[in-house]
């Protein structure tokens, strides 16, 4: 068992908690210091506010019959245990990949225990500029976002022998 958790990715579990800490304080915050839907300026491009988030991102299908719940609820999980199994199926060598794993797994637990506890996803990170404004997110959608990018950038690096694993015969 200890084998599992040094030589493959379930070593970076403790990323995974960290970030879900960080996820489920900082909405913690929001919740017992703002109103529903109140702003507060932080810099010309951002606000904290705070909103559900009925839906999945972009607040998709969230103007729907509140089926979504179970529905993105049944995502959320069934992603957590992909990342888990892929995570312990993971070389400890392919730490990029891990990092991503982890990190998705973060965000997909931050947001399953919104919608299993309250229904819905608090956000509150709100940037716009230019003339358009994002939709409000939080640390766990970050974190799904950075460890989807992690994995694609690990995806083109990947095919690439290391110069320190090259042989080279001379």
């Amino acid at each position: 068992m200890k084998k599992l958790f040094t030589e493959t990715g379930l070593r970076w579990l403790w990323l995974t908690l960290v970030f879900l800490v960080a996820d489920q304080v900082t909405k913690q915050l929001i919740v017992s210091n703002m109103d529903l839907y109140q702003s507060i300026d932080i810099l010309p491009f951002f606000n904290l506010t705070y909103v559900h988030n009925l839906g999945a991102a972009f607040s998709f299908l969230a103007d729907q019959g509140g089926w979504q719940r179970w529905f993105f609820t049944a995502i959320a999980a069934i992603a957590s245990i992909v990342f888990i199994v892929w995570l312990a199926k993971t070389p400890k060598q392919q730490a990029l990949l891990s990092v991503a794993f982890a990190l998705m797994l973060s965000g997909a637990v931050g947001n399953l225990i919104d919608r299993v506890l309250f229904g819905y996803v608090i956000d509150f990170l709100d940037f716009y500029g230019f003339g358009y404004h994002f939709p409000a997110f939080n640390i766990a959608d970050s974190m799904i976002f950075i460890g989807a990018a992690l994995m694609i950038f690990d995806s083109f690096k990947n095919g690439e022998p290391s110069k320190n694993t090259q042989n080279i015969k001379t």
